[in-house]
């Protein structure tokens, strides 16, 4: 393992900032792997910090394949993170929303610069990323329709499921996007939480990334199958909102198979403890996400379901 510096600049109140890389084997620039973009994706550096040990280990082992590179960078606002801050800490501006970025911008317009410079150096292009919703979800592939021709490569996961998403305005400043739009080969990887850790889908994460660097011959690992991938569309996902603020007490988690009108989860009033709301599934299929937090606000998603394919 080599750590390396691959940018450095000079900020107003903490001195100098600097994004490092840890780079496993020498040659062909194979694999770029990246974590944490904000300060609260905690899981997503976690599962960086996994798989670095482990590639650390294949290396003295001699299970890099020789003339492949592979480039971990775990963090790229660690500072924020260490101020319990999801976004860069001196303007509040969100790295992921910065790309490509500008040499000559502000402080998080340059990192993305820097990183994209150097990401798009690489075949392939993997981010651990937070989903938009707070809560549980199925680890997944994330995708935008119009790279459908890389689902193949993406099978190569093992993961339970690549999504399929039409994409929103916002993808055009992501990382995922411009890294695409450079000629990598990039892959979403989402792993079932943000501000919590899961060790169980961090390591089905680190399963996942091993099971593709050694399918697609950077590393020699004797992996697990995995799963055999189910490609979906993301729209035509459901979506169940809540239809009043509460306690939220759930009866369903994630990847539970359910029933039409099977109840999924209570509202209960904060100040009388009495039920409010039930809510019920609309139909039958199988729980992608749920909502975590002890409080619901009205109208927010608080279940995704994907429905049962009926014959």
């Amino acid at each position: 393992m080599t750590k390396e510096t691959l940018y450095t600049m000079n900020t107003a109140f903490r001195g100098e900032y600097s994004v490092y890389g840890y780079t496993y084997g020498r040659g062909e620039k194979s694999a770029c792997i990246v974590g944490a973009l904000r300060g609260h994706e905690f899981q997503q550096l976690y599962i960086c910090s996994i798989l670095s040990k482990k590639l650390a280990r294949l290396e003295e082992e001699g299970a890099i394949v020789s003339g492949k590179q592979i480039l971990v960078i775990p963090s790229l606002n660690y500072s924020a993170m260490n101020a319990s801050h999801k976004y860069w800490l001196s303007d509040d501006s969100d790295i992921n929303r910065q790309f490509p970025g500008n040499p000559s911008g502000p402080a998080t317009s340059r990192i993305a610069y820097a990183t994209l410079e150097t990401a798009k150096e690489y075949l392939y292009g993997i981010q651990f990323r937070s989903f938009y919703l707070q809560g549980q979800f199925i680890p997944h592939i994330r995708m935008l329709a119009s790279e459908k021709e890389g689902t193949n490569l993406a099978n190569l996961f093992g993961m339970p499921y690549v999504l399929m998403s039409e994409g929103r305005p916002y993808e055009a400043v992501t990382l995922a996007y411009n890294w695409q739009m450079a000629g990598t080969e990039v892959f979403s990887i989402y792993s079932g939480g943000t501000e919590r850790i899961h060790e169980g889908y961090a390591e089905t994460a680190v399963s996942a990334v091993l099971r593709f660097l050694s399918r697609m011959g950077i590393i020699k690992y004797n992996c697990q199958g995995g799963y055999i991938s189910t490609v979906m569309n993301e729209e035509k996902m459901l979506s169940i909102k809540s239809d009043e603020a509460g306690f939220f007490r759930k009866y369903v988690g994630t990847n539970e198979e359910v029933t039409r009108g099977q109840k999924l989860a209570d509202i209960i009033d904060p100040m009388t403890g009495n039920v409010i709301s039930t809510v019920l599934a609309p139909t039958s299929g199988i729980i992608f996400f749920v909502h975590d937090n002890p409080m619901v606000f009205q109208n927010v998603v608080i279940y995704r379901m994907i429905r049962k394919m009926h014959k």
